[in-house]
């Protein structure tokens, strides 16, 4: 697109702007210059990195046209002592200042997520690419609100793997996986805090083993059972969708998820080469390729590097070479991309020409799918003014806690027990990950009067056993034992494993949770161990992995509610000193 020459303090005409549907007057600075109140203005940008897995759907054994693959070594070298922050850009009124906020606050959504719109949103608008948000036969559970009325904002950024064009085809993965059921690949839930003041991403590893809820395809109306076996997570999105993602994390978490957004390979390389480039660090030269021809293409010089476009995908993607070359080290380097991205933007150095900020918002539009509920570019830029709300040393990059398998499954991950849990009541209480002092008082006891323990009806379930132990035997007849002696005469067991991190006490209406409160403190449970859910019909307490043995529920087990676990990785968004470990037998 042609530019004309800026002067006297005017801002680029961007020639045809009529034909495109936005007034190109508004580029001119002035008094009151700002968003109107039909949200004229607004963005998002992102991108994903999925999988590379020999033997897998997202094989990277092929990932790259050459053997090198494209951009290998072209990273810009920095030179120099460490990274500093460049002078702040000066204080502009309008649009211009709101478009830097816009473009810094949703390079949050980085990995799984992109979109963007400004003054010729509704030209944006028709080419978002919109998805029901579907959970099967469960319905998704309300936020709590805190004490000031405000209530927590939960997004799921999905990256597919998708070799459904020719541009995503161009740019990786097995020919045989071309036109098949997408995966995803990368899975990150994006929890912002109900005062703003802090944010959360945790990342999922694609090689989870889950139990698949039930999910119906919204396109073919198809109907997929909920599983019976464990499954790797990342099969989630060609079970039904994006929304079958959304409901497989819920299951799992019991996080309420207001929304997705997921981006495909080539959005990723369209939105890398919009911003010009992220800095990111190897603590050696790095060439992800190996004798077998395993490995993202990656090939990197010590030190930091600016990368962009194909070789930005290609970071993103690489695990032989990080690390222990494994999905968790993955993980981590798309953990310090993400923060990288954010600090770049938010000093303001990056978008500040229109042309480029154009081009951004068209490639993310035709990258992006988000909800319903999300549809819309004035909908992402209500998004990016609650984002720019949390500074930077207050975002925490973490990963769920894992345990690996064993036998024939030893390449997978399971959720650790009890550090997973912790992470996740975390985030689903509104705690902040980064330790600092929260504002969240306890979790109050129900107004709901307990009946009598004669009166109230428990079912025991044994959910000790897990992918790497077998369960307690008869755990649950001696637990219900216990709860007859607390006056619990009616309480029963289940013989059906039931697999669970932790003990629970599930109720499955509002008129049951007091019931559930007084079972639980009847054993010495802590409360935020009560939870509704769908899948029970009374008041039930499934035994859990960090309850095995004993007649008393170990004061171990009830985790420090505000301390992230250790196992989680915790990466500070301000932390610029990350560099990546690299490998045996991929350097050069």
């Amino acid at each position: 697109m042609g530019q004309s020459t800026r002067r006297n303090g005017t801002r680029q005409r961007v020639p045809h702007a009529r034909e495109l549907g936005w007034d190109d007057s508004l580029y001119e600075d002035g008094p009151g210059d700002g968003p109107g109140p039909d949200g004229s203005a607004g963005g998002a940008s992102g991108g994903k990195g999925p999988g590379d897995d020999s033997g897998s759907p997202a094989d990277d054994s092929a990932a790259a046209d050459g053997g090198d693959g494209s951009g290998s070594g072209s990273g810009k070298k920095r030179k120099g002592g460490p990274r500093r922050d460049g002078p702040r850009p000066r204080n502009r009124r309008g649009r211009r200042r709101i478009l830097l906020w816009v473009s810094g606050a949703l390079a949050l959504l980085i990995l799984g997520t992109a979109g963007a719109g400004y003054l010729y949103y509704r030209h944006l608008d028709g080419k978002l690419k919109k998805e029901d948000l579907t959970l099967g036969d469960k319905p998704m559970a309300d936020h709590t609100a805190n004490s000031a009325g405000q209530t927590p904002l939960n997004i799921l950024l999905i990256g597919s793997d998708a070799r459904d064009s020719k541009e995503n085809q161009k740019l990786g993965g097995a020919k045989e996986t071309f036109g098949g059921a997408p995966l995803a690949d990368v899975q990150m839930l994006l929890h912002v805090s109900a005062d703003r003041s802090n944010m959360s991403v945790v990342s999922m590893p694609r090689d989870t083993m889950l139990k698949m809820p039930k999910c119906t395809d919204p396109d073919t109306g198809e109907v997929y059972p909920a599983s019976t076996v464990n499954v790797q997570t990342n099969e989630s999105l060609g079970r039904g969708g994006p929304g079958c993602t959304v409901a497989t994390w819920y299951e799992l978490t019991g996080i309420t998820i207001d929304h997705f957004m997921m981006i495909d390979f080539a959005g990723v390389v369209s939105m890398a080469d919009a911003i010009g480039g992220v800095p990111v660090c190897v603590q050696e030269n790095v060439h992800s390729r190996n004798a077998e021809g395993k490995g993202s293409g990656l090939k990197l010089e010590k030190g930091e590097n600016v990368i962009q476009g194909e070789q930005a995908l290609q970071w993103l993607r690489t695990r032989y070479g990080f690390e222990d070359g494994s999905d968790l080290a993955r993980t981590h380097a798309q953990h310090m991309y993400m923060n990288s991205m954010v600090r770049e933007l938010r000093k303001g150095a990056k978008l500040t020409d229109p042309g480029k900020l154009m081009s951004l918002a068209e490639a993310a539009t035709d990258a992006l799918t988000v909800d319903t509920g999300l549809g819309g570019v004035k909908k992402l830029y209500d998004l990016a003014e609650e984002l720019k709300k949390v500074p930077t040393n207050r975002i925490t990059m973490a990963t769920m806690p894992n345990v690996y398998g064993e036998g024939a499954e030893s390449g997978r991950v399971y959720p650790k027990p009890g550090d997973a849990e912790q992470l996740f009541t975390m985030v689903r209480d509104d705690v902040p990950l980064d330790g600092k002092a929260s504002k969240r008082k306890p979790r109050p006891e129900t107004t709901d009067p307990a009946a009598a323990p004669a009166d109230t009806g428990v079912l025991v379930r044994n959910g000790t056993g897990s992918a790497t132990q077998a369960p307690t035997s008869r755990r649950a007849t001696a637990v219900a034992g216990l709860l007859v002696g607390e006056g619990y005469t009616k309480a029963v067991s289940d013989a059906t494993p039931d697999p669970s991190e932790r003990t629970e006490v599930l109720f499955p209406s509002a008129d049951l949770e007091g019931d559930a409160q007084a079972v639980a403190k009847s054993l010495g449970i802590p409360v935020s161990s009560v939870k509704k859910s769908t899948d029970v019909s009374g008041v039930t307490l499934v035994v859990g992995a960090d309850w095995r043995t004993g007649d008393t529920y170990p004061k171990s087990a009830a985790p420090d509610e505000n301390k992230t676990p250790d196992t989680a990785r915790a990466l500070n968004g301000a932390d610029e000193s990350e560099c990546m470990e690299i490998q045996p037998g991929f350097t050069w």
